[in-house]
């Protein structure tokens, strides 16, 4: 298969090629544990699912990794709000959080790491960084200045940054000083905050070192595809890159993949602002595949504003699907819609995911596809096309990860 997508630093709709007869090395951005996840997350999260199904239905293996950042100042913070240690807030959020991916039908990472397992690679790094002399102190905080780099090396540091950065507490973005670019290598702390030996003394290394490290760990740098929310173009993917350049003189990953925001009240849904609906509630409002399918179907660069309302009249119109295809799989009644028409169904949907996850297209045709199941007074299965009717509906659940067969709940 021929998987096109659009590259977020190329800006371009580019395949994600892999080398013949081994998996595709796909590294997507996990959780920072300290609060339950929200239905943004869950977006991100559905549309790299998508992805990983579509190469797997076509005999395709991925190996698919998801860091666990389980030590960070927004964890230390909610922590000793808690009165907690936050090695038990991280593991608490992080059981959390898989719970909720595996009842929003997101198939299991083949790697899990978790950050605070990686610190011997981590502080690797740091000294690898080092030894390039552009390293420099301030206060508590030892910062990596990185090179001038030809365009289209890394994303954009000038005015075009305000296209993909987010300001969030703790992570400003430079437009025109002279530290545009740089971030933490290291920060001094001691117990109870996390804290390691490293090559400045006692702390923690920076965020951004952790995916590198597990990358290049599990894959293998560059992988074949990186990404996550748009919000990590910068400062987090920018770093992993420039570390990847630096280091290796060659990116962190061939394709980069960016998914837009779910917005509620015209902002974009946030764990530190507190503006979000969580997974398990939206799950609660409608149903899991109901959230699939209002979640999946705009385009993956596309904002979604959040609304209760419109979720349910999705979960409504999903439910009413799912009655009609078990209804027309009933063997030996003698309708007109048959076997063929649901395998043309199944190839356009993977053709469709298949050109840039044109999931809204892939909606379409399925409902173009029930409709015809409703017109047809008869109702029901051509004599004897039973099982391959019920192959190719199975063969539209794996790739879209939504039933439907059997009751809705």
């Amino acid at each position: 298969m021929t998987l096109r997508i659009r590259d977020t630093l190329s800006k371009r709709i580019v395949p994600v090629g892999h080398a013949p007869g081994r998996p595709v090395r796909m590294y997507v951005c996990g959780p920072t544990v300290y609060a339950p996840a929200h239905v943004g997350h869950a977006r991100t999260y559905l549309y790299f699912d998508l992805i990983r199904r579509a190469f797997a239905a076509d005999g395709v293996p991925v190996e698919h990794v998801m860091n666990i950042t389980d030590f960070e100042e927004k964890i230390d913070a909610r922590a000793a709000l808690l009165g907690v240690t936050w090695r038990a807030l991280a593991r608490r959020e992080e059981g959390a959080f898989f719970r909720d991916l595996d009842a929003f039908g997101i198939l299991r990472p083949t790697y899990r790491p978790r950050a605070s397992d990686f610190i011997p690679r981590m502080v690797r790094v740091a000294a690898r960084l080092a030894k390039t002399g552009r390293i420099r102190r301030d206060g508590d905080r030892f910062y990596y200045h990185p090179p001038d780099r030809p365009r289209g090396a890394n994303f954009p540091l000038g005015a075009e940054l305000a296209e993909h950065a987010v300001i969030e507490p703790g992570h400003p973005f430079p437009t025109h000083d002279t530290s545009a670019g740089e971030f933490v290598v290291w920060q001094l702390q001691k117990p109870p905050l996390p804290s390691w030996k490293g090559p400045w003394g006692a702390g923690m290394p920076g965020w951004h070192l952790e995916c590198f490290a597990m990358a290049e760990e599990y894959l293998g740098v560059p992988v074949d595809l990186h990404g996550g929310g748009l919000d990590l173009v910068y400062p987090h993917h920018y770093s992993e890159n420039e570390i990847a350049l630096s280091l290796l003189h060659r990116p962190f990953s061939r394709r980069f993949l960016h998914t837009a925001f779910v917005l509620q009240n015209g902002s974009k849904m946030s764990k530190s602002k507190g503006n979000l609906t969580t997974i398990r509630a939206a799950i609660a409002e409608a149903d899991a595949p109901g959230l699939r399918w209002f979640l999946g179907e705009p385009s993956y660069t596309e904002r979604v504003e959040w609304d209760v309302r419109r979720l349910k009249r999705a979960a409504a119109e999903h439910a009413r699907m799912r009655t009609l295809v078990t209804g027309w799989l009933r063997s030996g009644v003698g309708g007109a819609v048959g076997a063929r028409e649901a395998t043309r169904l199944v190839d356009g949907v993977r053709r469709d995911l298949e050109n840039n996850l044109r999931t809204g297209r892939a909606a379409d045709r399925i409902r173009e596809f029930v409709a015809r199941l409703e017109s047809d007074g008869r109702g029901g299965l051509p004599r004897g096309e039973r099982t391959k009717a019920t192959a190719a509906v199975r063969e539209l659940e794996f790739r879209l990860g939504v039933p439907f067969r059997g009751a809705p709940h």
